[in-house]
């Protein structure tokens, strides 16, 4: 499937969920734990294609009829910033992207944007009301540590050599080795900055993930049946404790 095909389906699906009144259940003393996953990675360790191979496995074991799962990448996000009666334009301010203190207030004096901040939280909030819901699968902007009082979450990291990660970013941006690295180096830097002052923890800090793979020694379809696995297995343990 295109990545063009994976964008529409998951803006039908999300469309779907901000939308719809939400549904009476009967009461019950458990909580509700919605299973979803969050994909913390180095530039270039493959996290796309891993999204992409989960979202029909999970269908498949894990979804519920008219309920499937969507992978959340910077295009959804974009789409949940209109959603929430935020300019387009605001894009750039994305977490991970985070520009410049001097910038922003730059921005905030002259009235292009609301503040940083103010728009840090309405993507927190975003992301905590999609992951309630379920069958998620979010890809960077911190989402492990937004969620992590979340009980159905299950949280990846993936990690590659430098090595690969420069030949993957080739592929994907139709450049030279150079380039590749150097975007590398200042995404990896820029999603650090953002995590430590944000949450004051490192981005590789691996007691802050369920599960770290390395994606030059598992492949795309290893790992996609691990997260499978290890997904199945909390669900499994949360039910024992009351949790469903």
């Amino acid at each position: 499937m295109s990545s063009h095909a994976y964008l529409d389906q998951g803006l039908t699906i999300l469309k779907t969920r901000m939308t719809a009144p939400p549904q009476a259940e009967p009461f019950s003393p458990k909580r509700r734990a919605n299973p979803f996953i969050t994909i913390s990675r180095e530039t270039g360790a493959g996290a796309a294609m891993l999204g992409r191979l989960l979202v029909p496995r999970l269908d498949e074991t894990l979804g519920q009829e008219g309920r499937g799962w969507m992978f959340l990448d910077k295009d959804l996000l974009r789409h949940i910033l209109t959603t929430r009666h935020l300019p387009e334009r605001l894009a750039e301010y994305l977490p991970e992207d985070r520009i410049s203190e001097i910038q922003a207030v730059i921005g905030e004096l002259v009235g292009l944007h609301p503040p940083l901040w103010e728009i840090e939280q309405q993507i927190r909030r975003a992301i905590l009301q999609i992951a309630e819901t379920g069958r998620v699968i979010f890809a960077g902007r911190a989402a492990h540590l937004v969620t992590h009082n979340q009980p159905g979450g299950l949280h990846i990291r993936l990690v590659a050599s430098l090595s690969s990660r420069i030949q993957r970013i080739m592929t994907l941006m139709s450049c030279d080795a150079a380039a590749a690295e150097a975007h590398i180096l200042k995404t990896d830097l820029t999603r650090g900055r953002y995590v430590r002052t944000s949450f004051n923890v490192e981005i590789s800090d691996p007691h802050t993930y369920d599960l770290v793979i390395n994606t030059d020694r598992i492949s795309p379809v290893s790992a996609t049946r691990m997260i499978l696995q290890a997904l199945r297995d909390k669900l499994a343990n949360l039910a024992e404790a009351g949790v469903d």
